[in-house]
């Protein structure tokens, strides 16, 4: 009994402590509160995403992977979009940055079924390149995105 409790002591003793989730560990992350319920809100912002033009390249869908095992999650979708007019752009400016498209709009349901929306801004994900055409490029990327996510609000 005595060896069960010292064993029992300096297992917690050294277990690692646990540690919260940083929820935007990226500089130029945005975290954004829709107050809309999550089913609206993603069709908004497919919806937004098409009259400003840009293509959604994929479109992820945890919860519906989820349920096709029997299982139910929160709503929580990766909807990644770009355009060729900005994907030229960007390998003329570097082949490497290439890697970093689509952009990704995580969109997640709360406990009380609104969507949050996370992404990252392009200005961040491309200017780690120190290009400059792909700095404007990515500009302008950021005002897309803004002005989708401004519509998909309204």
């Amino acid at each position: 009994m005595r060896t069960a409790l010292i064993i029992a002591i300096l297992l917690f003793a050294f277990a690692p402590t646990a540690q919260a989730e940083n929820p935007t560990p990226y500089s130029g992350t945005v975290t954004i509160e829709t107050q809309k319920s999550f089913g609206a809100y993603v069709k908004k912002l497919l919806a937004s995403i098409s009259a400003n033009k840009m293509g959604v390249v994929a479109h992820a869908c945890a919860d519906c992977g989820a349920k096709n095992i029997g299982i139910t999650i929160s709503g929580n979708r990766v909807i990644m979009i770009f355009h060729p007019r900005f994907a030229v752009r960007m390998l003329n400016a570097s082949i490497a940055a290439g890697i970093e498209a689509p952009v990704r709009l995580y969109v997640t349901e709360n406990t009380d079924g609104s969507a949050r929306l996370t992404y990252r801004k392009p200005s961040h994900i491309f200017g780690a390149y120190k290009v400059k055409d792909l700095d404007v490029m990515a500009e302008e990327l950021d005002a897309v995105i803004a002005k989708i996510i401004t519509e998909s609000r309204g």
